[in-house]
């Protein structure tokens, strides 16, 4: 199996300039998938950012040469237009040819219901309405003068008039079993996060399968992106404190059910510190980490994108691409 390796740009964490500064380097040190939320809000009130994205991703364009360079993810339904959505990723597409991916998902409510003032749909809603959304923006690359009536979305004529060569890849991010059916059934790539027990990622990629097999597609050929949450640093305590600014990616689904405001997130998230590091690869051991991140590709993901926690990411990526990559590249 050809497995690649990216970065993960943690745009809840770091202002656009230096995010772009840190995305570089990854690149530069030979990453070769550069990722990044696209968030309305951040996970955290104090010290938290939120760049727009999509401006974002043009900067970065401009400034790498190689990387793949894409969402993980957005959400094309609620506070965004497909249409919108279509226009600005065939851009970026026609600025980068065959580098840009849109990863997308059903999203999250303090992403969506804050921006908009919009009640937060039900799961089947949001299924339904990206479903709705990727047939519409692959017309909108395919298609002059698009004139779509669906049961959420609209067009009349609509022309994307710069358009690349090729539609843009869309991956689809799926924690659930029939959202990563649908995932299987249309999309062009899968997107999972690490850190959850290994029983959930084989009945998720079982699903993902049985999409695909119902929409007579090959499964093998589809790949598999997996952002694996990683703190490697020499100094072992160093690698455990930094996990606590994403503390909140650790509470359960019931603790965070139904919060949408980063000042109550950051409260649960600061309740529940001991949990911070339970999402994380935390080593000081570059072979442990390697081999905790085999765990991920012998269940079948090829495409790995790092997301390190510590504020000090010059210094995580310099000991990674010192100690980790390496024995990476060795293995695969």
């Amino acid at each position: 199996m050809t497995v690649k390796f990216g970065y993960k740009a943690s745009a809840e964490q770091f202002g656009p300039r230096e995010l772009l500064e840190f995305s570089v380097e990854a690149e530069r040190i030979g990453l070769e998938i550069i990722a990044v939320s696209d968030h309305f809000q951040p996970w955290r009130h104090t010290g938290g950012h939120s760049p727009a994205v999509l401006p974002w991703l043009g900067a970065l364009s401009q400034r790498t040469t190689s990387a793949r360079l894409g969402t993980s993810v957005l959400t094309p339904t609620l506070r965004y237009h497909p249409s919108i959505v279509a226009q600005a990723f065939a851009t970026l597409a026609c600025m980068t040819p065959g580098r840009v991916f849109m990863g997308v998902g059903t999203g999250e409510s303090m992403n969506e219901a804050p921006a908009t003032g919009a009640d937060w749909p039900g799961g089947k809603e949001r299924r339904l309405r990206l479903a709705e959304a990727i047939e519409l923006m692959r017309r909108l690359w395919a298609e002059e003068r698009v004139t779509f009536e669906g049961e959420y979305y609209s067009t009349v004529k609509a022309t994307v008039y710069d358009r690349p060569d090729e539609p843009v890849p869309i991956y689809m991010a799926a924690a659930a079993p029939l959202a990563t059916k649908l995932a299987g059934r249309v999309a062009d790539g899968y997107i999972a996060t690490s850190g959850k027990k290994p029983e959930l990622y084989k009945d998720l990629l079982a699903s993902l399968a049985a999409g695909a097999d119902e929409a007579g597609r090959d499964i093998a050929a589809l790949p598999k992106l997996i952002e694996i949450k990683v703190s490697y640093d020499r100094d072992l305590a160093y690698a455990r404190e930094a996990c606590n600014f994403w503390a909140a990616l650790a509470l359960t689904p019931e603790q965070k059910a139904g919060v949408d405001d980063p000042i109550e997130m950051e409260r649960l998230a600061e309740a529940n510190l001991d949990q911070a590091s339970s999402r994380f690869i935390v080593s000081n051991d570059p072979d442990e980490v390697v081999e905790q991140i085999a765990q991920y590709t012998d269940l079948g993901f090829n495409e790995l994108v790092f997301h390190a926690p510590g504020h000090d990411q010059h210094r995580f990526l310099k000991q990674f691409m010192a100690d980790v990559l390496p024995r990476l590249h060795n293995r695969y």
